[in-house]
């Protein structure tokens, strides 16, 4: 039997936790970012979970993980 393969794109996305949750870059925060307040640009920074009805799916996505 082969092994399985990781998506390259989820490998680049996600990291998997000690405990097995997923950590993830926020969103909406690549461009267009003159007409969002400093505010709402700040609370943008950093790393947050996946959310718990997704976990599977990127588990599945990264076998070895």
């Amino acid at each position: 039997m082969p092994k399985m393969k990781t998506k390259s794109g989820a490998k680049k996305r996600f990291k998997v936790r000690a405990g097995g949750s997923v950590k993830r870059g926020q969103a909406f925060k690549r461009h267009i970012l003159t007409k969002k307040t400093t505010k709402a640009k700040r609370h943008l920074r950093g790393m947050t979970s996946v959310h718990d009805t997704d976990t599977a799916r990127v588990h599945a996505m990264m076998p070895y993980a």
